[in-house]
């Protein structure tokens, strides 16, 4: 049942499920543009050999946690926007996204300027070699003229989801990604570039799709007699909405390096099987992500419509999403586990470490895909102060049990299992506030 004021209607499930996967879909393939690029990037610039390689691997590590932590700029654009534009304002959901847009762009040419200036000591830090360390300085040099872009990228894909524009996203990512792919191989094999070469290419392609994006969004804008030039009041809520969006990541990230660093004690055999079991959870976590942000898009506008009813009843919906989703891919990663590792490697040592690893990962995942709903519904409810809060929270429950699992020697498979109490200790922080119900705040 929904209920629009005082109003009630019937949503049939198929109604919501075609919503869900309206928004889910097109999520998903936007949310790979990045990966792709990277992914890109490594095939081409593994041809000029492995000093290269390696300096590529040691500046992604930088600029994915840069935009990693930056995510904030396309969630909460979403919630905004989609509250408002629910609500029956969109004049202030168009005002809310240019806001979004020019925070984006100020905060990618500082951290840019930030990346730029301090490429050499940071290459220095995270490479291997010398000859690696110049490698990745060259890298991070050329890439922190596309921040700007790709932090424009997330405002505007977030602004739009917001505003039910879930086309435009997918057809700029295509199309950026192979000009990615042509420039690379055109600016590093044809002209001689290196790998500066495809730095360049990933920075024009990454300008063009932000150029296209902010086009789209300003003419939303425009038609709803938003301004385009930058407001102080719409900067400044961008920001700070984003500030407790960014300590809730900024605590997942830490996970992510406790957990790395704690592997690294084992030796090299499962660090490298740690890799493998982070680049499968990294995959799920897309799909996982797609649903997220339906979550965020369908909450945001349901809420500022001033339909509780409604909004608990989808909450439900997604919840049962995530847990089947999360559940047919547990099962298929846990029948497939030993022949998944051997895409992988062919090391008997790095194979007997993953495949234990990979099906405490597939055991979690059912629990992965309601966290992942919930959090969605969260962030489109704007109720950021809490997530930041659970953050920290499941954070200080996680590091004891990971460093806990290193000093005993418990090795790679029990880091995993420590990892699925990181997991359920968000889902606990997250049930008990979906039920609560403080965050379903209504109106835009």
């Amino acid at each position: 049942m929904v209920i629009v004021g005082r109003r009630a209607t019937m949503r049939a499930p198929d109604d919501v499920d075609r919503q869900i996967l309206r928004i889910a879909v097109p999520a998903f393939a936007a949310l790979v543009t990045e990966p792709l690029m990277v992914l890109t990037d490594t095939a081409v610039v593994g041809r000029l050999g492995t000093t290269s390689l390696a300096g590529l691997a040691a500046a992604g590590a930088v600029l994915g946690t840069v935009v990693g932590l930056c995510v904030f700029l396309a969630y909460g654009t979403t919630a905004v926007v989609a509250r408002n534009a629910g609500g029956g304002r969109p004049d202030r959901a168009a005002a809310a996204a240019v806001g979004g847009v020019w925070l984006a762009a100020g905060l990618g040419v500082l951290l840019g300027a930030g990346i730029a200036i301090s490429a050499g000591p940071v290459g220095r830090a995270l490479a291997s070699s010398p000859a690696s360390a110049d490698a990745a300085r060259e890298y991070l040099v050329v890439s922190s003229l596309g921040l700007p872009s790709m932090l424009v990228m997330l405002a505007t894909t977030g602004a739009l989801r917001g505003l039910m524009d879930l086309r435009t996203p997918v057809v700029v990512a295509v199309v950026s990604n192979l000009l990615n792919a042509a420039l690379s191989v055109f600016l590093v094999h044809g002209v001689g570039w290196g790998l500066a070469g495809a730095a360049a290419g990933t920075v024009v392609a990454q300008t063009v799709g932000a150029v296209w994006l902010v086009v789209v969004v300003a003419g939303h804008a425009r038609r709803h007699g938003a301004g385009l030039a930058p407001r102080a009041a719409d900067v400044l809520d961008a920001a700070l909405r984003g500030v407790p969006l960014l300590v809730r990541t900024g605590a997942l990230r830490a996970a992510l390096l406790i957990a790395v660093a704690v592997a690294a004690t084992f030796g090299d055999a499962p660090l490298a099987a740690h890799q493998i079991a982070v680049g499968l959870v990294t995959l799920l976590a897309f799909a996982l992500d797609a649903l997220a942000i339906a979550g965020q898009t369908l909450t945001g506008r349901s809420l500022g419509a001033g339909d509780v009813v409604g909004t608990r009843a989808l909450t439900r919906r997604m919840m049962a999403w995530g847990a089947g989703f999360g559940g047919a891919a547990g099962l298929l990663l846990l029948a497939s586990a030993p022949f998944v590792a051997r895409l992988f490697t062919t090391d008997p040592a790095v194979l007997d470490a993953a495949v234990p690893a990979i099906v405490a990962i597939a055991v979690i995942q059912p629990l992965s895909g309601v966290v992942f709903v919930l959090d969605g519904v969260l962030i489109g409810a704007g109720d950021g102060a809490y997530l930041a809060w659970a953050g920290l929270l499941t954070l200080a429950v996680y590091a004891p049990l990971a460093v806990g699992v290193g000093w005993a020697g418990g090795g790679l498979t029990w880091l995993w299992v420590a990892y699925g109490g990181f997991i359920l200790a968000r889902l606990l922080t997250l049930v008990v506030r979906e039920r609560d119900g403080r965050w379903a705040v209504t109106g835009a």
